[in-house]
C-alpha cells in the first residue's frame, strides 16, 4: 500500500513542507507572474486563511541567494528554465511577518516589531564583518542587533523607522545585488493599535518604516506585502511609484490564493474521498475572487486531514476558529430595520446589492454601516456574485460554514437584547408554566420580530425548525429554577424542549413546527399529536414532575401560533 502524503496543518513553511513530503497545493507560478508583471511594490489583499504566508514563504525560498533548487523540482516554474537560471537564488531577501505586533499599549507594539526586525537582521551576521561595508555602517548593522540589559533589541525609535531601509541597503551592498523584501500582514498591526487605542501613533510609525523602505529606496529590486485591507488612504504608501495593489475584486494573480475547484477535486481523488465532494463544496467553497470561484485551503486542508483519522467525521467550522469574529457582531449591534433585512435575504442564500470601498481607515469602520458591508466583504465574511452599474457589487454568504457564524452571532446578539428587559423576559416564560397562550404567542411574535430570521425560500423545512428552536432555547436560558433541555431523549422519540420547573413540579414539552404557507392550526396539531404520540412527557413524570403542560407552536417567518392541552 502507497503511503500517502502528509496534510500540512498548520504549517506555513514553505521549505518544510517540501523537505518533509507534506501535501503542496502547487502556486509557483505566481513567481513567473511576478517577474513578468513586475512592480516596485505588490500588494496582495485576500481574507485570513487563504494561502498568503505560504505564497510569501515561497517567495523567499526561490529567491534567496543559498536556496535549495532541489525544494522546486517537479512543480510548475522548474519547467520555466531559464527565468530559474536567472531568478533563482540570486538575491538577498528581508521577510517579516507583523501578525504578532500587537499590545495593550504603542510601546508594546514597538518591542515586538523591534524583536521582529531584530531577529530578521541578525540572519545577516557576516554584515557585522563585511568589507564590502564602511566601518560605519557595519557599526549601524551592529546597533539593529544589539541587546540592552533586559534581553531586548535596543535600538531606538528612529533607528527602528530605519531599520528596513538600512538593512536592505547592507544587503546590496554585501553581495552587489538589489534586494527583495516580503512583509505579510502589514495591516494586524493597525488593527491591533486601533483596538487598543494607539492608532495614529502606529499609524506614523508603519508610514514612516514603509515609506523608508519602499520609495526611492534604489536597494528594492521589488516588495511584495499581503494583508486583508487595503489601507492606502492612510497615506501609508504615499508617493510609492510602481504601486499595485491586487484585491479579491481583480483578476489578476487570483488563482494563487485559495484553492481552485480541481485542485480540491485533485486532492480528494489522491486521498480517496471523492464521495465528499458535494459536502466540502457546500461548506468550503463559494467565494469568487475576480472571475474564479474559489475554495478557503485552510478548510479543506483541515477537514480533509480530518476524514484521514475518521472517514466519517462531519464537516467542522475550520476557519470560524482562526480568529475573532466580533466584525459580524459589530455589524449586528448597528444594524436598523432596513439592515437586518437585508442579513434575512442573505441567510436564505439570496443576494444584496451594495458600494463596495475597499480603500477604508480603521477609523472608517464605525462610521457608516455601508463601511461595515466593505468590511464583511474585504475579509471574508461576503463574496461578490456579480457587479452592477456604478460599480454597485452583488454580495452573497459564500458557504454553510460562514453562514453558521451569521446565526450564531445573531443568536448571540438575540439573547444579549433580550436580557435587557429581565421583566418582560419572565413574564414571557412564566406563560408557560401558568398555560398562559396569550401571553405566549404575544410574547414569542414580539421577540420573532426583533430578531433576524431565515425568510420562507428554499432553505430546508429542519433549518427553519432549528432557527425557532434556538430562538426559544436562547430566552429559556438563565431563567432561574428552569432545568431546559432540547432534544432530550423521551418516550419513543427525542422531544424539542422540555422543561422541569422542580420547586413548583411542573413538567414543559414544547414542539416546534414550521407552517409552510402559514397553516397555524394544522401544525399546531400536528405538534401536539407528535407529542403525545410519542409520549415525551414519559421523562417529566419518571423525574416527579406532577404537572404536564404540553404546547405545540406553529412559525412563519415573524408570526406564531400556540395551543396546548
Amino acid at each position: 500500500m502507497v503511503r500517502k502524503a502528509n496534510l500540512p496543518i498548520g504549517i506555513e513553511d514553505y521549505g518544510r513542507i517540501r523537505k518533509d513530503g507534506f501535501y503542496y497545493v502547487d502556486k509557483t507560478r505566481l513567481i513567473q507572474d511576478l517577474l513578468e508583471h513586475i512592480s516596485y511594490v505588490n500588494l496582495f489583499t485576500r481574507p485570513r486563511r487563504f494561502g498568503k504566508t505560504l505564497n510569501m514563504s515561497m517567495l523567499k525560498y526561490f529567491f534567496e541567494i543559498g536556496s535549495d533548487s532541489t525544494l522546486f523540482d517537479g512543480l510548475d516554474i522548474s519547467g520555466e528554465t531559464e527565468l530559474c537560471k536567472k531568478y533563482m537564488g540570486k538575491f538577498p531577501v528581508i521577510s517579516i511577518s507583523l501578525k504578532e505586533v500587537g499590545g495593550d499599549n504603542f510601546d508594546a507594539a514597538k518591542r515586538i516589531l523591534r524583536s521582529i526586525i531584530g531577529d530578521e537582521a541578525i540572519r545577516f551576521p557576516f554584515l557585522a564583518d563585511s568589507d564590502n561595508l564602511t566601518a560605519i555602517e557595519r557599526q549601524q548593522y551592529k546597533k539593529l542587533v544589539e541587546l540592552d540589559d533586559r534581553g531586548e533589541y535596543a535600538m531606538s525609535d528612529e533607528l527602528l523607522s530605519k531599520s528596513l531601509l538600512m538593512l536592505s541597503r547592507f544587503l546590496h551592498k554585501h553581495y552587489g545585488q538589489s534586494t527583495i523584501i516580503l512583509i505579510d500582514e502589514y495591516d494586524v498591526p493597525l488593527d491591533r493599535a486601533y483596538q487598543a487605542g494607539y492608532y495614529d501613533a502606529m499609524v506614523n510609525m508603519i508610514r514612516v518604516l514603509f515609506g523608508r523602505a519602499l520609495k526611492t529606496n534604489n536597494s528594492l529590486f521589488f516588495a511584495v506585502l499581503t494583508g486583508c485591507m487595503r489601507i492606502s488612504k492612510e497615506s501609508i504608501f504615499t508617493g510609492l511609484n510602481n504601486f499595485n495593489v491586487y484585491t479579491v475584486k481583480d483578476v489578476q494573480y487570483n488563482e494563487y490564493f485559495g484553492f481552485s475547484d480541481m485542485e480540491v477535486r485533485r486532492m480528494l481523488a489522491y486521498y480517496g474521498f471523492m464521495e465528499k465532494y458535494d459536502l466540502i463544496n457546500a461548506w468550503y467553497d463559494g467565494y469568487h475572487f475576480g472571475e474564479l470561484d474559489v475554495y478557503c485551503p485552510w478548510d479543506v486542508v483541515n477537514y480533509c486531514h480530518a476524514l484521514k483519522m475518521n472517514p466519517s467525521v462531519s464537516p467542522q467550522n475550520y476557519w470560524v476558529n482562526t480568529s475573532s469574529n466580533n466584525i459580524i457582531r459589530k455589524f449586528i449591534d448597528k444594524a436598523d430595520g432596513t439592515t437586518r433585512d437585508e442579513v434575512e435575504l442573505l441567510i436564505s442564500g439570496e443576494s444584496i446589492s451594495k458600494k463596495i470601498r475597499q480603500e477604508l481607515t480603521y477609523r472608517d469602520l464605525d462610521s457608516r454601516i455601508d463601511n461595515l458591508w466593505s468590511i464583511l466583504f474585504t475579509t471574508g465574511y461576503l463574496t461578490q456574485c456579480g457587479t452592477e452599474e456604478d460599480g454597485i457589487t452583488r454580495l452573497v454568504i459564500p458557504n454553510r460554514e460562514i453562514q453558521w457564524i451569521f446565526e450564531e452571532q445573531i443568536q448571540e446578539w438575540f439573547e444579549s437584547e433580550t436580557k435587557k428587559d429581565v421583566q418582560k423576559l419572565e413574564s414571557f416564560c412564566r406563560a408557560f408554566e401558568e398555560n398562559d397562550i396569550i401571553t405566549i404567542e404575544k410574547g414569542f411574535t414580539s421577540y420573532l420580530r426583533k430578531t433576524i430570521s431565515i425568510r420562507d425560500t428554499n432553505s430546508k423545512k429542519e433549518m427553519k425548525e432549528n432557527f425557532y428552536h434556538g430562538i426559544l432555547l436562547g430566552l429559556f436560558a438563565g431563567m432561574e429554577g428552569w432545568k431546559v433541555k432540547s432534544n432530550a431523549e423521551s418516550g419513543e422519540g427525542y422531544s424539542n424542549i422540555s422543561v422541569e420547573v422542580e420547586d413548583r413540579e411542573i413538567g414543559i414539552i414544547i414542539e416546534v413546527k414550521y407552517a409552510e404557507r402559514a397553516e397555524f392550526d394544522d401544525v399546531c396539531k400536528e405538534a401536539l399529536k407528535q407529542i403525545n404520540d410519542k409520549n415525551y412527557e414519559e421523562m417529566l413524570v419518571d423525574d416527579g414532575m406532577t404537572t404536564i403542560r404540553k404546547y405545540g407552536i406553529a412559525c412563519y417567518k415573524k408570526r406564531c401560533k400556540v395551543i396546548s392541552e
